[in-house]
């Protein structure tokens, strides 16, 4: 590894491995690329032996002296991988299997021949797409935090900085530490974290406190359902990451920096600590860094996966080994931190997007978002949706063009019914939000927020009072018990919440409900409880009607809560073929075969629902 000593030595190297990603990407290498996920969503579908197969492929076929092979990043669209890619035609294969390895050696590597049947449908049209810019899914999106996502090796050093790494912290570097603040202020930027806070005013809070020594916190603790926007950045590009600390390192005067990544993404992991030994052993991490006499070094600690631990106190105490509970504020970390000591905790998002600020420019940032909210936003949007995934979008963008545009749409037809976002903080927005801005102010301003970017979407099969519940219960298993309003407000909410799922809840447990919620709102200690009751009160305003038929009608409109249904066979459409009753795991369906119509014994029936999956002639239905 070449050591880069100064500041005109990582210009050179800037401008030769831009040069040669450039060439790479429009073919005047004269070369093909074949570009493999491995992200996680695509390593759990066997992406890892898809990229093992092109490789021994391209070698034993004569190709490897036209024909490169590369492991990158998460392309975003996950209910589509794993992904292949070849450069320069910029053309996506989704849905790859390892058996379609050799048909797309032979057919385009070999022989210049699109792979028809692995190319994107769209949804709604049904047409078929080969290049991935083409594709409306990615369209809409402006890839900022997820820049090089996809499209570079996170293990490779040179090819992050062809795509753009280190040249904001070098334009820092040119800068006094103050005026890399007032940039950062002056950007608009909020923490992508959920709190929303301004990056540049918790940054000047830290550089304006006198201390012997400060640090800089990467939070990659994501707990949310469902999310998984900081993983992706992490494992697609680590590079970005670290440079955002560093550069945040140098702004307010900190020579150490701990990235606090959950022990749950091995990924992450090891990516994040090899790029830090590739830039240790590059001069770009350490000390003295390219002769400036800016100092900076970093270590990882894994987390055990704690949803509390995302709060950035708590974080703390489990950095310092102790419980991952959160303390009063003030004394806000920014002034007293780790060991006492001025600390700023950003997320992966924010601090992924801060070189970009420095490398393009104010102008290049604050033209995407609305006036209070600059820049873009990240998602992870799942759930009743057509294109499950990442997705990067400029904030301003409305709910209706991230469901309905880049999402896809909603499967089967079903009629959109909520989307939850901001996960077990947030809130529920149903069809008259559509419309609405998505940024800091508006999402708070509809009853929900935007939290740190997971957004669920729901359709017509979904039970609200369900959701709630589901919610609740996640919140009872991950509040750290510190303050009695969450402890023990949150599990008699829980408790509410399943008597009425049962069938045995009261109008006055519906009251005490709402009274619970406010409560446990207002009196807890930290942004876990005082949240908790959201998922809950958005969904009483918004389907109060459902909760209603809970509990007076004993019965799920949804057909979802298994003490409300039952599972019947209609006589004369049944066939007597008896495959419910094969299916049944329980043995709760009788009768002859060919003889006498099924039925379904209700004292055995655990409603699985196996019967219906099963039955061809539309026999069974829910009561």
């Amino acid at each position: 590894m070449t050591v880069i000593r100064n500041l005109d030595e990582l210009g050179v190297r800037i401008d030769a491995c831009t040069e040669a990603l450039e060439q790479k990407f429009s073919g005047a290498d004269g070369k093909r690329h074949v570009l493999v996920c491995g992200g996680t969503g695509c390593l759990s579908s066997n992406s890892q032996e898809i990229y093992e197969s092109f490789l021994s492929r391209v070698e034993t076929g004569g190709l490897a002296d036209r024909v490169t092979v590369n492991q990158v990043g998460c392309f975003g669209l996950c209910s589509q991988g794993p992904f292949v890619k070849i450069y320069p035609e910029d053309t996506l294969y989704r849905l790859v299997t390892v058996d379609d390895v050799d048909e797309i050696v032979n057919s385009d590597l070999a022989g210049g021949q699109t792979v028809d049947r692995l190319l994107y449908v769209e949804p709604t049209s049904g047409q078929k797409t080969q290049r991935q810019d083409d594709i409306t899914f990615y369209k809409r999106q402006v890839r900022i935090a997820l820049h090089g996502c996809g499209n570079i090796n996170p293990r490779n050093m040179d090819e992050a900085i062809g795509a753009g790494a280190f040249q904001g912290l070098r334009k820092a570097l040119s800068l006094s530490p103050r005026e890399v603040v007032e940039l950062v202020t002056a950007s608009g930027l909020r923490g992508r974290g959920g709190g929303g806070f301004p990056t540049g005013r918790k940054w000047q809070f830290a550089a304006e406190t006198e201390g012997d020594e400060k640090f800089v916190v990467c939070n990659g603790d994501e707990g949310d359902p469902g999310a998984f926007m900081d993983r992706s950045i992490l494992e697609g590009n680590p590079f970005a990451v670290i440079e955002g600390m560093m550069i945040a390192g140098y702004a307010i005067g900190a020579s150490r920096g701990c990235f606090y990544i959950r022990a749950e993404y091995p990924v992450a992991l090891e990516c994040v600590g090899q790029a830090i030994h590739t830039l240790e052993e590059a001069g770009l991490l350490g000390d003295n860094i390219l002769g400036t006499g800016f100092s900076f070094r970093l270590e990882i600690r894994p987390g055990a996966g704690a949803f509390v631990c995302g709060e950035e106190t708590a974080l703390l105490n489990s950095i310092m080994g102790r419980r991952g509970m959160p303390w009063p504020r003030p004394p806000f970390p920014a002034v007293k931190g780790l060991w006492g000591k001025p600390t700023i905790v950003n997320n992966v998002e924010t601090l992924a997007t801060v070189p970009y600020i420095l490398r393009e420019g104010l102008e290049a940032f604050t033209r995407y978002g609305t006036e209070k909210s600059k820049g873009t936003k990240v998602f992870a949007l799942g759930g009743k949706i057509n294109n499950v995934g990442l997705v990067e979008i400029p904030m301003g963008a409305t709910l209706r063009e991230l469901i309905f545009e880049v999402g896809g749409g909603i499967p089967e037809g079903k009629k959109f019914k909520a989307i939850q976002t901001g996960g077990p903080s947030g809130g529920c927005l149903t069809e008259e939000f559509l419309d609405t801005a998505i940024d800091f102010d508006n999402m708070v301003a509809a009853g929900s927020m935007m939290g740190s970017g997971g957004a669920i979407v729901m359709d017509e099969d979904n039970c609200m009072v369900d959701v709630a519940k589901f919610y609740m219960s996640f919140i009872c298993d991950e509040s750290c018990g510190k303050c009695s309003p969450c402890r023990i407000g949150t599990s008699r909410m829980l408790e509410i919440l399943e008597r009425i799922t049962e069938g045995k809840g009261t109008m006055r447990d519906f009251e005490e409900l709402e009274e619970l919620g406010e409560v446990v709102r207002e009196n807890s200690l930290c942004g876990l409880g005082q949240t908790a009751a959201n998922p809950i009160q958005s969904t009483i305003r918004h389907f109060r009607e459902e909760y209603i038929a809970h509990i007076m009608d004993k019965k799920c409109p949804a057909r979802i809560c298994k003490s409300l249904i039952t599972y019947r066979v209609q006589s004369d459409k049944c066939k007597m073929c008896s495959l419910c009753a094969r299916k049944c795991p329980v043995k709760a369906i009788t009768g002859m075969p060919g003889k006498t119509p099924f039925e379904i014994q209700q004292d055995l029936c655990v409603k699985c629902g196996m019967c219906l999956a099963t039955c061809k002639f539309e026999a069974i239905y829910i009561r």
